[in-house]
């Protein structure tokens, strides 16, 4: 049997089998079942991830596991499934994240400034004489993405305006550019100190019972977040070696070709030959600094936070665990962006029509991302309103009473399982953090263990997932179509996690931090020599 004649057999056996399943769902409802806190509360990301993949389209993809999860909150009420969809879904999504879509839209329209004064494309021309080879240029676009480890958004953004014009000079695809956005935008921001990330995790555990502060435990739980580490040896053996594999060999072959499987964009088209390379760093260094501010100063780092507390005035540390980056980066966006017209307009490579002008054309390239956003925070919407965090907990301390030195690996398997489906790392914490806490000793090594596998876990389960917010930002910083991103990073993602996998198991057991990273660099090199022959036998 053909090819595309399997991929139509399994297709039709997949829609089928869910279309099964809501059947039954809905028999259980009007007899009067509830589908809260059960297996079914997992359904409606499943049926999205399961149609996005196979439809290759996200919008309806999400839409359809909002109306699902909607269905299965009001019992199959049509009325009551509405109104549930409308406001407690897209409204509240809409409001709930006023404050990251507005970043997103003071980020657009600095990259449409940036491109149309010709700073894009002057550095471009600059970093064709600098950086020679494709190699070259994936290391710089891993190392620029490790550098800005405060937030994964800003990240995620920032690295994609400053490094599109070099992995277009080299012909690296927009897949392969938002895969080495993704797999460094989150990884660094779980394994830093100082970020949003480290802030939502030490909140999490801040008054549970372990004898430490939240930042404390964080802290010693970074050498054992194998999934983070290991994405970086991953990413760093990968571009040595010189190959890819999966989805994301087509992409790259065809980049070689020309073909970059890039979003269309006018800006770059338009863009002013006399830009300066300073005319894209300032801007950005601008946005570094009035970000970093931002954040502090709505934790509070100046005197009072956005709370009206006190208690952070003076520390960096605590203002930026106490901060809200919803608030912080729209505050440092909207500085940077002003004072970016103000100097393009000073430095006359831009008039002040024009750069008005790129107002819209900035809003309108985040359109995409926002409305992505806005259907994935829907449906994460309905998975909590189904109680998928209570079914989970059952679980975990269902498999505590039989497992132990085991337990870490399996708690990095259900923190990836939760992630992906829900598509948000800090609701992962938020659930498994405590249940971790509760199961092992206040002075146990393993609590550390088990604290990185759940944040690995969080980090690996977003990193895979189609309505993870940060794999949505990757695609929209690569301005990559967003189911091309995904495909491709997939096996990448797949190949660390199996990796991290066993090296959860070798933790639980020996309990050594050098002894597992050796283990886990071992078989993850190994695993890529393995694949690349593999690749090279199909190609002989």
């Amino acid at each position: 049997m053909k090819k595309n004649t399997w991929k139509t057999v399994l297709t039709v056996v997949v829609l089928l089998a869910l279309a099964a399943a809501l059947v039954v769902a809905a028999v259980e409802c009007a007899n009067g079942a509830s589908l809260a806190n059960t297996a079914w509360s997992l359904l409606p990301p499943v049926i999205a991830i399961i149609l996005a993949l196979i439809t290759k389209e996200a919008y309806s993809a999400l839409f359809i596991g909002v109306l699902v999860g909607g269905l299965f909150t009001c019992g199959f009420a049509p009325v009551a499934t509405l109104d549930t969809i409308v406001n407690d879904g897209l409204i509240a999504a809409i409001s709930g994240n006023a404050g990251i879509f507005l970043f997103l839209v003071l980020l657009g329209i600095i990259v449409a400034l940036v491109n149309a004064a010709g700073g894009s494309a002057a550095f471009g021309r600059w970093a064709e004489t600098h950086i020679k080879t494709r190699v070259g240029a994936q290391l710089a676009t891993f190392v620029l993405g490790v550098l800005i480890f405060i937030d994964d958004y800003f990240n995620c953004l920032t690295v994609g305006s400053v490094m599109r014009p070099v992995t277009d000079n080299h012909k690296i695809s927009r897949p392969k550019l938002a895969y080495l956005i993704d797999a460094t935008a989150a990884p660094v921001c779980m394994i830093a100190p100082i970020s949003s990330w480290a802030a939502a995790v030490s909140t999490t555990a801040a008054d549970l019972d372990t004898g430490m502060s939240g930042i404390e435990l964080f802290v010693k739980a970074i050498p054992y977040n194998l999934y983070s580490i290991l994405t970086f040896v991953f990413i760093l053996a990968l571009v040595a070696m010189r190959f890819d594999y999966g989805p994301m060999r087509q992409f790259e072959d065809r980049a070689a070709k020309g073909d970059l499987a890039a979003l269309a964009s006018e800006d770059d088209e338009k863009a002013n030959p006399n830009g300066r390379v300073i005319d894209l760093i300032l801007p950005v260094l601008v946005l570094i600094i009035t970000c970093t501010v931002g954040m502090i100063y709505v934790g509070g780092f100046f005197g009072v936070d956005a709370w009206g507390g006190t208690d952070c005035a003076g520390d960096f540390i605590s203002a930026f665990g106490n901060t809200d980056a919803f608030i912080g980066l729209p505050w440092g966006g909207l500085i940077a962006l002003v004072l970016t017209v103000i100097y393009l307009v000073a430095r006359k490579v831009l008039s002040f029509k024009e750069a008005m002008e790129c107002i819209p054309k900035g809003f309108i390239a985040m359109v995409p991302p926002i409305i992505i956003l806005t259907l994935a925070v829907s449906l994460k919407t309905m998975i909590n309103s189904l109680g998928a965090d209570v079914y989970v907990h059952d679980l975990m301390f269902a498999a505590s009473m039989s497992l132990y030195s085991m337990l870490p690996a399996v708690i990095f398997v259900v923190a990836c399982i939760l992630a992906f489906a829900s598509g948000t790392s800090w609701g992962t914490f938020g659930i498994l953090i405590p249940i971790v806490t509760a199961v092992f000793p206040a002075d146990s090594n393993l609590l550390i263990i088990g604290i990185s596998a759940c944040c690995a876990g969080a980090v690996c389960g977003d990193h895979c997932s189609p309505i993870s917010d940060t794999t949505i930002m990757a695609s929209a910083g690569a301005q990559c179509e967003h189911l091309n991103h995904v495909t491709t990073q997939l096996p990448y993602a797949v190949t660390v996690a199996i990796v991290s996998f066993v090296g959860f198991i070798v933790a639980g057991f020996v309990q050594n931090v050098f002894v597992t990273w050796a283990v886990g660099i071992v078989l993850l090199l190994g695993a890529l020599f393995l694949i690349r022959a593999i690749e090279r036998k199909k190609a002989a």
